[in-house]
C-alpha cells in the first residue's frame, strides 16, 4: 500500500500539467491497508492505530464504510444507501479541495477487519463515478481478496469497475514465499512513461528472484488447475452448508462473503444487532474451539466500531475438497453451539 499511495502521488507530478496540490487521501473506516506508517494512516482500524495515533499523516482522511448489515438504514434501499455514501465521499473530496485530492482507497470485499463484507451492488460504480468528476484516482486494495479468492481473478471484476491502480499479496505466492505487488492501469503507467520513466520507489528485497518464481508458479497452477472457478463452485458449496447450519442460530447475526472468502458476525441480540461486551472473547473462543478439532478459522474484534463486535472468517484453500468444505462447516457450527451454551448457562 506503501507503494501505491506513493504511486497515486508520482502520477499527478508526473501529468502534464503537474497537479502538485494533490496530496490527500480518504479512505474508510473501518479498514485494513497495512501497518506501516502512510498504510496504518489510510486505515481505519481504530485498535491497530490506536499506539501510533501521534504519528498518523494529517493528510489521510476518512467516510463510512459500505457495511448493508450494520450501517444501511431501516428505510434505506440499496439505491439510496449507495446515493448516500457517494455524497458522502463527494462532500468530503470538495470539503478538502477536490485539486488536493489524490486518491480514493477501499479494500474491494473487507477482510479481517470486519469480516468478509462485500459492496452493496452499484456501489463500487457510484464511487468510481465521483471519483472521475473530480479527477481523483481509485486505489482498491485486494491484499486479502484478490488473486481468485472470492471467485473471479480480481474482486473487482464481479464490481464493472476498473481501478486506476491495485494492490495484491497472499494470492499471489500462495503463503509459499513473502510476495507482493501493485498493479496499475494504461492512463498511470502513461503519465509515468512520459514522463520521467521510472516510479520513485524501492525496497530492500523487491523482486527478490525466489519471491518472484514462487509467485510465478503458483498463478500457473492457479491457471492450470482452473482453480479461479474452482473457488467460484466450492465457495457456492461452502455458502449454502454456511447457510444452512448457522443461519438460524440466535447468536449469529449476519453470514456475508463471496467465493471462498467468508465471515460469520456473532451478535448478543439478533433483533437489535447489539454486539457481545468485548472482555467475553467470543471469536476468539470459537477460534480456540475449532482449532482443537482440527480446523482454523480467523477470529476478529473490533467489527462494529473497531472496539465493539466479533466475526470469524472462513478462507480455506482454492483446492479444497467438498468433504473438507463440510467438515469445516460441521466443526464451527459445533464450536459456536458449545461457546454460547457454555455463555449461557
Amino acid at each position: 500500500m506503501e507503494a501505491a499511495l506513493k504511486l497515486a502521488r508520482q502520477y499527478f507530478l508526473e501529468l502534464q500539467p503537474p497537479q502538485p496540490a494533490r496530496h490527500i487521501f480518504i479512505s474508510r473506516r473501518q479498514s485494513y491497508h497495512g501497518a506501516t506508517l502512510a498504510a496504518l494512516a489510510v486505515s481505519g482500524h481504530t485498535a491497530r492505530r490506536a499506539n501510533f495515533e501521534p504519528l498518523m499523516l494529517p493528510q489521510m482522511r476518512q467516510i463510512s464504510p459500505c457495511n448493508s448489515y450494520r450501517y444501511r438504514l431501516s428505510e434505506e434501499t440499496d439505491e439510496l444507501y449507495v446515493s448516500r455514501l457517494a455524497k458522502e465521499l463527494e462532500a468530503e473530496i470538495v470539503a478538502a479541495g477536490s485539486h488536493h485530492v489524490c486518491a480514493f482507497v477501499a479494500e474491494t470485499v473487507v477482510g479481517a477487519t470486519t469480516g468478509c463484507v462485500p459492496p452493496v451492488p452499484g456501489y463500487f460504480q457510484a464511487i468510481r463515478d465521483v471519483c472521475d468528476k473530480h479527477g481523483v484516482l481509485l486505489i482498491l486494495d485486494e491484499t486479502m481478496c484478490g488473486n481468485g479468492r472470492c471467485g473471479l481473478m480480481h474482486a473487482w471484476q464481479r464490481e464493472g469497475v476498473v481501478p486506476d491502480i491495485q494492490t495484491m499479496g497472499k494470492g499471489l505466492g500462495g503463503g509459499y514465499l513473502p510476495i507482493a505487488a501493485v498493479l496499475l492501469n494504461a492512463k498511470v503507467h502513461g503519465a509515468l512513461q512520459a514522463g520521467t520513466g521510472s516510479f520513485a520507489h524501492g525496497q530492500t528485497y523487491q523482486s527478490h528472484v525466489l519471491s518472484c518464481a514462487a509467485g510465478l508458479q503458483v498463478q500457473r497452477i492457479i491457471q492450470s488447475d482452473n482453480l479461479v472457478v474452482r473457488c467460484q463452485v466450492t465457495g457456492k458449496f461452502l455458502e449454502a452448508l454456511l447457510y444452512t447450519h448457522l443461519n438460524e442460530h440466535p447468536n449469529v447475526g449476519n453470514i456475508r462473503g463471496q467465493g471462498l472468502f467468508w465471515g460469520v458476525e456473532f451478535v448478543k441480540d439478533r433483533a437489535t444487532k447489539e454486539p457481545f461486551n468485548v472482555s467475553k472473547g467470543i471469536a476468539n473462543a470459537v477460534h480456540l474451539l475449532a482449532l482443537e478439532k482440527d480446523v482454523a478459522v480467523y477470529p476478529g474484534v473490533g467489527t462494529v466500531d473497531g472496539v465493539h463486535g466479533d466475526h470469524v472468517l472462513v478462507a480455506p484453500p482454492y483446492n479444497i475438497s467438498r468433504n473438507d468444505v463440510e467438515k469445516i462447516v460441521l466443526v464451527l457450527k459445533g464450536s459456536i453451539e458449545e461457546i454460547f451454551q457454555n455463555f449461557s448457562s
